[in-house]
Formats: structure tokens, sequence, C-alpha cells
């Protein structure tokens, strides 16, 4: 995604131009897919054929705000206008019935008190109607205590006048205090990765946020969108299927304050188990990535959202590292942030390396050992502790409870020899002494 609005450096321009062009060609002669999300996160569907149109006309205020901008002003401009149309008949046809409109002798002896003063015309019953409306009184044309029923219009205009200005002004504070505009500083890098991360190929991506003020409780979500057919022979065009984002707190809460590499690893149960190096090309899906949490700022909850089809997701490369230490803090370079680097990495699927692995160590049709991470004592992380057909890895503290119950049973056992060792002892002396 490009950066909009001049938010980002020159240079991460530059690099992003740079990746473009060394794309390879295999993008422009192929077909261009249907993707479910566009890379800028809206939703890429169309909806035809709605015949209950109405539905839309029952919450006004919120289809007035998903409406374009351009739309809304026409709106509020129409609704003003006849409005002031509509009361400026109202006040003429009241004139008029008063005899307001018919002309006077000026020398003569003056009639009764119009209704409104000053008002002679359509064009001036307009003008009263605007002044009444928006309340600015020039002083001219004022309503008398001749007519009652000019008093109760007057009312009736200033209420619909002021329920009109809270209506307008209510859609445009959340027209531009919407959460989708906070999105705009939120940057993901344009092509997603698989390279192994600790012996098992993993799909990788970047995010970053411009802004110094945080999003909270930020949650990062991943789905596969694939084309599936059940095993009835139902065919469903659009199957969203959650995948795993790797975190060592096991949730998906992140503390996005610098660019982070969000990875899922492509291990038994993931739709990405059987994706190889070949198949890539050819494979019928897309990676949606939805990121949640509150503005800081505003408090409004925001949405972000990208995706990634199977021609921008690069085989065999890893990012490289854009934070460094200088001056006793951290400093993030922008413009490397969608770079990567090649790796060396086998063509083959994680599937295929687990069956290739278990040929190898002769059990095959035994439990893959070795695949799974375990938490170790001082916070790292060490290779163990399930197999392939396991449900969950074993945590490190039961290791270690594991640990302690046989050093207290071989404690036990060794006391109990004591005690039959010393018991024997004692025996044999009193039989000597005997």
């Amino acid at each position: 995604m490009l950066a909009r609005k001049g938010l980002l450096p020159n240079g991460f321009l530059l690099t992003r131009l740079a990746e473009d062009h060394n794309q390879p060609n295999r993008n422009r002669f192929r077909s261009q897919r249907a993707r479910f999300i566009t890379k800028n996160g809206s939703c890429n569907v169309a909806h035809k054929n709605i015949r209950e149109q109405g539905r839309f006309l029952l919450d006004v205020f919120t289809t007035m705000v998903d409406l374009k901008w351009q739309h809304s002003l026409l709106i509020f401009t129409s609704a003003f206008l006849c409005s002031w149309m509509l009361f400026a008949m109202i006040w003429w046809l009241l004139a008029f019935a008063h005899g307001d409109l018919e002309p006077r002798d000026p020398a003569g002896e003056s009639g009764p008190a119009p209704c409104v003063t000053a008002i002679h015309s359509f064009t001036s019953a307009f003008l009263f109607s605007i002044e009444v409306q928006v309340t600015i009184g020039f002083g001219g044309r004022m309503v008398t205590e001749e007519c009652p029923l000019a008093i109760a219009v007057l009312i009736v205009q200033n209420i619909l006048g002021l329920i009109i200005n809270a209506v307008m002004l209510g859609c445009v504070f959340m027209k531009t205090a919407q959460a989708n505009r906070r999105a705009e500083t939120l940057i993901f890098s344009r092509n997603g990765v698989i390279a192994p991360r600790n012996g098992r190929p993993t799909f990788m991506f970047r995010l970053g946020d411009l802004r110094k003020s945080m999003i909270i409780s930020a949650t990062i979500q991943l789905q596969v969108i694939r084309r599936t057919v059940t095993a009835e022979g139902e065919v469903i065009p659009v199957c969203q299927l959650d995948i795993q984002v790797e975190n060592p707190l096991r949730s998906n809460g992140i503390f996005l304050v610098s660019p982070l590499i969000i990875s899922h690893t492509m291990e038994r149960g993931s739709p990405l188990y059987e994706l190889s190096a070949q198949s890539l090309a050819s494979e019928d899906l897309e990676i949606i990535v939805i990121l949640e949490g509150v503005v800081e700022t505003t408090g409004i909850t925001m949405q972000a959202r990208t995706s990634y089809t199977p021609e921008e997701i690069l085989w065999g490369r890893r990012f490289v590292s854009i934070i460094t230490e200088e001056d006793g803090r951290y400093c993030v370079d922008y413009s490397k942030f969608g770079n990567t680097v090649p790796v060396r990495m086998s063509s083959l699927s994680a599937k295929e390396l687990d069956q290739t692995r278990g040929v190898q160590e002769g059990t095959s049709d035994a439990q893959l050992q070795g695949w799974g991470l375990v938490r170790a004592r001082r916070g790292g992380f060490r290779r163990g502790g399930r197999g392939c057909h396991d449900s969950a890895p074993e945590p490190w503290y039961a290791q270690s409870e594991k640990t302690e119950k046989e050093a207290e049973q071989k404690g036990q056992k060794k006391v109990q020899l004591e005690v039959i060792g010393r018991q024997s002892e004692e025996d044999g002396f009193g039989e000597i002494s005997d």
C-alpha cells in the first residue's frame, strides 16, 4: 500500500516504487483475480438486485454518514433550500390572507397592523424565512401580535431549523471523526513472505504505525479465504478459515509501539500446511489481515484491513531489520519497511517436510517429534515436547514439576533403603550380644 496524503518520507516512497519495479512479470501477464479485501482495506463486494431498498431509510442517520461527501452536502443544501422555500410560501400566504400585500396610500389612513412587517412580495417573504430559520435578525421584518397563526408558524420553523442543523452537524462530525481515518497511518508490507523460523515454514508480514499515539488493546486476526467443496459436493466460493497468530502470550493481542513482524507457523492443522513453492502460484486463496483496537486520542474503536494473494507472497525471503539503537533510544528506518532478503529454504510444503523427516528417522507411522516449541526456564525456547498428533505442547512448568516429583520419589526410596539398612545392622548387633 503506497503512502497517502504525504504521510510517509520520500525514502519510503522510493523504496516502494523500487519494490514494484523489481516484482516479477508474472503478475502482469496473469489474469487479475477477484479479491475479497483490497490492499487499502475496502471490501471488494458488489451488492446487486436488492429489492428491499426501503430498509436503508429506516436508519437515515447511518445512511447519510455512509454517503460520500458530495452526496451529503447536496442533501444538506437541498434540505435548507426546500425548508426556506416552504416556509416562505407559508409566510406569503399568511400575508396575502391578512391583506398585507395590498397597496396602501402613504398619505391616507394606516390600515390594520400586518402579521409580519415589511413583507410586500414573495421575495421579502423568502428573506424573512431565512432570517427566522438561521436566527439572523436584521431588524426590518418581525412578527406582530396581530396573527396568532403567524406565531405558531414561527415556532414550527424554529424547531425544524434546529433539527436540520443538529442532523447536519452530527453527520459532519461523524464523517470527519470516522475510525477508518486513523487507519490511514497504519501501514502493512506490500508483500508477505514465507521463510523458515525455528525450523518451521512460517508466513510473515510486517505491520507499522506512523503516529506516536498508540492503538490501545490492539488485536490481530488472520483469515484464509478460499474456494472449497464439501463432501456432499456443495461449492463454497468464499470459505473463511481462521489461522492462529504466533504469540508467546497465547493470544492475538499485540503492543504496536514499533513495527512488528506478524507470523503464522505452517504446521499441522493450518490451512497453509500443504502449501509449497510450486503450488503457491496456482493456489486460489487470499490471506486477510484484520487489526482492531481503540484509538488513544478519541477512544473510538477502529479497524484496519488488508489482504495478500498468492502473487503477493514471496517464497524463501525474509524481512530485513529496521530497528536500531541510537543515543539511548530505538530508531525505526521506514525506508526499509518492505525490503526482503533471500534465505535458503526448501520448496517442499510443511506436510512434505514432516513426511520426509518421519521417513528419515524411521518413524513414518509414529508420532513426529521435535517440531513443538516449549518454553524454557529462562525465557528461551527449545525443541521437543510434543508430536504432530498431540493437541498442545507441554508447558515448561509441567517439566519442572515432573523433575521435582521424580527427585522426591528418588529421595523417598533412598530414605527407605537407609532405614532398612539400619534395622538389619541393629538385628546383627543384637544377635552378637546374645
